[in-house]
């Protein structure tokens, strides 16, 4: 375009009829009247050269999403996740709220709190005694994007521990994926309360599931072992006898065994994505 043609169209873009439109609707009802100046990539490029796009203030600026990063977990005490739930009260519009921090590697809930408010503070002291009771840093300790989950208190307790933070991607709640996982477990389990009626309340009931969850449960992605034979090393023996009943099987009735293909029981890998880690200082 030449400079007549240029400013030409810049005039007519930001002329008052055309003010609220944006580039596309401009160019596409000036083409309904028989009139082309450019394209509309055209004329970002000219807005842009002379500085004429600035970001609404009423509106949320864009974020960019960030590439995940990859974390093979290969052992217990290596990556934590943890998050906040609402537990529904007796008195509508009221929460009492579950602090919850698992184990990737075999899914075992190694601390939990339940409070009446959400707060990084709260949050700290359940590291604190978990991090004692466990007596073990975690290398990783991955989280949302919430407040209690960035504040400064919590974050410099991490800091001076020399533990890695991480924090899921804007929207990508499957960052955060073993989490919300067991959230869906607790929530939709038989006997879930459908309402809380006190901290003892919650708290009883939330100790006896935790307890069951980790000793009793079967995982699915852990290959039907609970998370403490899982922690404990046990699953490996079970696997073993699992798998020894189901070849000696076989070999009595091959044919049930048309492809020759066997499954047995073993130890998933488990991996997670999250944003640019957060180095601790």
């Amino acid at each position: 375009m030449t400079a007549l043609e240029e400013e030409t169209f810049y005039t007519v873009a930001n002329s008052p009829r055309f003010r609220d439109y944006t580039p596309e609707q401009i160019v596409a009802m000036l083409a309904e009247e028989g009139v082309y100046h450019a394209s509309a990539s055209t004329l970002y490029r000219i807005l842009r050269k002379r500085k004429a796009i600035q970001h609404r203030l009423e509106t949320k600026k864009p974020v960019k999403n960030h590439k995940a990063i990859p974390i093979l977990v290969t052992g217990p005490n290596q990556v934590w996740a943890w998050d906040i739930t609402w537990l529904k009260s007796d008195v509508i519009g009221l929460f009492k709220y579950a602090y919850t921090i698992i184990d990737l590697w075999d899914r075992e809930i190694v601390g939990w709190a339940i409070e009446d408010t959400e707060s990084d503070e709260h949050a700290r002291r359940l590291f604190e005694r978990v991090i004692r009771d466990q007596n073990s840093n975690p290398h990783i300790i991955h989280a949302d994007n919430g407040n209690p989950m960035r504040g400064v208190s919590l974050g410099v307790f991490l800091d001076n521990l020399c533990v890695t933070r991480s924090h899921s991607r804007p929207r990508c709640s499957n960052d955060n994926a073993f989490i919300e996982s067991w959230h869906k477990t607790l929530k939709h389990t038989v006997g879930y309360p459908v309402f809380f009626t006190s901290l003892v309340h919650a708290r009883t009931w939330y100790a006896n599931f935790v307890a069951w969850y980790n000793n009793e449960h079967l995982h699915s992605s852990l290959g039907y072992v609970t998370p403490h034979q899982r922690r404990t090393g046990a699953a490996l023996d079970i696997y073993k006898k699992r798998n020894r009943t189901i070849l000696a099987a076989k070999e009595r009735n091959p044919l049930r065994w048309r492809t020759g293909k066997v499954k047995t029981y073993d130890a998933l890998p488990v991996s997670m994505s999250c944003r640019p880690i957060l180095k601790a200082a």
